[in-house]
């Protein structure tokens, strides 16, 4: 055995599982708050999409964030969340 498991998470835009370090963590906090999460380790709910401003539309159609958070996700939020894909 050796010792750490690797985890595996799902897209919410693309559905395919990857490792947990090769996704983006996005939180929604107690403040209902969405930012993208760089540590990892911010408190509140996390949801995970790739790396790929495709998999970011793909959650936007197909409403992923949305169902993750269970709540409506402005437009304002999304291009901000666009916005920090590029950096």
């Amino acid at each position: 055995m050796s010792g750490k498991r690797k985890v595996g998470r799902t897209c919410v835009g693309c559905r395919n599982v990857k490792e947990k370090k090769e996704l983006i963590r996005v939180v929604k906090n107690n403040e209902n708050e969405i930012f993208i999460d760089k540590t990892g380790r911010a408190n509140g709910r996390g949801a995970y999409i790739c790396n790929d401003l495709n998999c970011l539309k793909l959650a936007r159609e197909n409403k992923g964030l949305e169902k993750s958070f269970k709540c409506k996700i402005d437009n304002e939020i999304y291009e901000k969340l666009e916005g920090e894909f590029n950096e």
